[in-house]
């Protein structure tokens, strides 16, 4: 009985490891304007366009699912992280960069590129209208970032199957997952991502049938068989730059616009968060996914963290020491 309670108790302490090896407020004594700057920067940009913020988020995420939170994804170069294939879309760079410039003439090389990006998401999310919430940090910089391993990033064409395996491996559940893909509700795709849904799905020469039928026709006279590719479509057909749960109800009544969305219907496991958070009674609904989407975001921006004397505090967010 002693050996199973030292089992559980080793297990729980491991658990807890990530979450103290952050911590919130770690730089109030070594760079206490640190916050603060973050929060100034991304409010200037977000104010001369609001999109910038969903931009912000997937940057956050996109970093976290390689390597870990560690700032990979922000290295330039040809062989870089944001050079694959699906971080080419990635924005809110100059953000980034531009805060970290502002803090190393206050502190220089006190505070981490991905502790910077982890702030701005959240600053993003709760400009948005989204919740806000007590970012841990204490986060170093990675000292490797390659496109190649980039392929492990969810897709658009992914199954709920491939989509759920992609979180697990990264220790985050299904709920997890719906919570996080909730995050949609501010982003946007562009019409070469969804077009095979709307002409030639599974190559049969006709649309996906999932898709409600008058929504249908609302994306094909946005995206035309022979448009433009890069005409941006929003994700969230009701509002796209409000944080709340309208995307939700769109994946129920077949508005969803990226196929690895509206698969989260198909899935009873994901339907059942799906259907929790597109709710009828709206403030309680919308109170719920806030609260869980705080959770979720903290738990998925301690991935793989580096802390300690890993990895180190770049002086420039796109370029290694």
């Amino acid at each position: 009985m002693e050996g199973l309670w030292l089992v559980v108790l080793v297990i729980f302490v491991m658990a807890l490891s990530v979450q103290s090896q952050l911590k919130t407020g770690f730089y109030s004594t070594s760079c206490s304007k640190a916050e603060a700057i973050v929060r100034s920067t991304v409010e200037s940009y977000f104010k001369k366009d609001p999109t910038i913020a969903a931009g912000l988020l997937r940057l956050h995420f996109h970093d976290c699912f390689v390597q870990g939170c560690d700032g990979s994804v922000l290295i330039a170069g040809s062989s870089a992280e944001r050079n694959a294939l699906p971080n080419l879309g990635l924005r809110g760079f100059e953000v980034i960069d531009d805060a970290k410039s502002q803090i190393e003439a206050l502190c220089p090389g006190v505070v981490s590129c991905a502790d910077i990006l982890a702030l701005a998401a959240r600053d993003a999310v709760d400009l948005s209208d989204g919740p806000s919430w007590s970012v841990p940090t204490g986060r170093r910089d990675g000292r490797v970032s390659l496109s190649s391993q980039a392929s492990n990033l969810p897709s658009p064409l992914d199954t709920v199957a491939a989509q759920k395996q992609k979180f697990s491996d990264k220790g985050l559940d299904d709920h997890d997952l719906v919570t996080l893909v909730g995050a949609h509700t501010i982003g946007q795709t562009h019409c070469q991502f969804i077009r095979y849904r709307l002409y030639n799905f599974t190559t049969t020469g006709n649309s996906d049938p999932t898709i409600n039928q008058s929504f249908l026709s609302q994306l094909q006279a946005l995206c035309p068989k022979n448009g433009d590719g890069t005409k941006p479509v929003p994700l969230d057909k009701d509002s796209q730059t409000d944080f709340d749960t309208s995307f939700f109800k769109n994946v129920r009544d077949g508005n969803g616009v990226l196929e690895s969305d509206q698969r989260l219907w198909d899935d009873a496991a994901t339907r059942d968060v799906v259907k929790k958070y597109a709710g009828t009674i709206r403030g309680l609904l919308g109170l719920r996914f806030d609260i869980e989407f705080r959770q979720a975001m903290v738990k998925m921006s301690s991935i793989e963290v580096k802390t300690g004397t890993d990895g180190e505090i770049r002086k420039v967010c796109s370029k290694f020491n």
